[in-house]
């Protein structure tokens, strides 16, 4: 289990090798673009002065950055939600934000203007030659601006490998305070619970759970109850059907044991008392607790999201006052939203939802 819990710092190289392939296309698509934009740029003399037409290169550079700056926030966006893109997978590796989450796509465009400084230098010497028709000398200040640029970028993502600390940071990294790990020769934290690790591979000492406040019978039972008290009224884990007295015992016998089932399916038994979450944890004062980390690299689901209660009949659902709230569905298709810090009554073949996250109740 040690080896699963370990984070390998992702090393030069592979960073380098995922920022080529993230990159190449647009990079080239930016430079021809530019490259037929200022080759078609012609002059003509009228009265003396000397007059440019600039049409074709204002459109083929207009093209070019729009085209580059959709790239770039398409890529923040699916980068900053798992930590992957293209270069990242094919190389093993994913960025995440300081506590191992999904980096978030700020952080990423941030992390991304500090590597690519050059370049935007580059694309802003292109934009004042074409302004101020520096057109006889453009090569001269075009093509070592963008070497420089280059070599800018190239030194920003190979940085980590001066870090004293592991190599665990590059300058874009610092700045941004993301961190970067080898999910091939280590454990993805994104989608195992960060930096700390699911609490299921490492449980915590917990204080005790407070009570849910929910209409929860005692599970006291003295005396035999009938078919027909049981369908009178009271709780529906009063009837025989889930606790019976053992025969020449005065003690109760066990309720059944429920389960969930969450959407990537697999399968945990419940005990009394549960905790759901991207990292749960108890309350200060409350009892020991079973904790369930929910992998959520788009942070959907707060890190104490829901908790259960398990009465034998079914689960009593509360929602811990979480930012993207929890729903139940019916076994007949009905969704009802759940009300913050509310107890729900939810029998087995309900799916609860809790942010981009659900699970479906069941018996074992």
């Amino acid at each position: 289990m040690g080896g699963t819990l370990e984070l390998v710092p992702a090393a030069p190289g592979k960073r380098l090798g995922a920022a080529v392939l993230d990159w190449l296309a647009p990079a080239v698509i930016l430079v021809v673009l530019l490259s037929v934009g200022f080759a078609s740029v012609t002059s003509t003399r009228s009265s003396g002065f000397i007059v440019y037409d600039t049409g074709m290169l204002v459109l083929l550079g207009s093209v070019a950055v729009g085209l580059t700056l959709i790239y770039t926030f398409v890529l923040a966006g699916i980068e900053g939600r798992s930590g992957n893109t293209i270069g990242n997978r094919l190389m093993g590796i994913r960025s995440t934000d300081s506590d191992g989450y999904a980096p978030g796509a700020g952080t990423v465009f941030l992390r991304g203007i500090v590597t690519g400084a050059g370049i935007l230098l580059a694309v802003l010497a292109a934009a004042l030659v074409a302004i101020f028709k520096w057109f006889d000398v453009a090569p001269w200040i075009l093509a070592p601006a963008v070497l420089l640029g280059i070599a800018w970028a190239v030194v920003v993502v190979l940085s980590n490998a001066w870090d004293r600390n592991g190599r665990l940071r590059g300058w874009n990294d610092v700045a941004a305070k993301t961190l970067v790990f080898d999910v091939g020769a280590g454990r993805n934290p994104v989608t195992t619970g960060g930096i700390q690790g699911p609490y299921s591979f490492a449980p915590l000492d917990l204080p005790p759970v407070q009570q849910v406040a929910s209409p929860v019978a005692s599970p006291v039972v003295s005396q035999p109850v009938s078919p027909a008290a049981a369908n009178a009224g009271g709780h529906p884990d009063d009837g025989l059907d889930r606790t019976q007295l053992r025969s020449g015992s005065g003690l109760a016998g066990p309720v059944a044991v429920l389960r969930i089932q969450l959407d990537d399916g697999r399968d945990f038994r419940l005990d009394r008392h549960v905790l759901v979450g991207r990292n749960p944890a108890a309350n200060p004062g409350e009892s020991q607790a079973q904790l369930l980390a929910v992998p959520d690299p788009g942070r959907t689901i707060s890190k104490t999201h829901l908790h259960l209660l398990t009465d034998g009949a079914g689960v009593w659902v509360t929602d811990r006052n979480s930012t993207n709230g929890s729903a139940v569905t019916t076994p007949d298709g009905v969704r009802t939203a759940l009300q913050p810090g509310v107890p729900s009554f939810v029998s087995p073949g309900t799916t609860v939802h809790f942010g981009d996250r659900n699970f479906t109740v069941g018996q074992a």
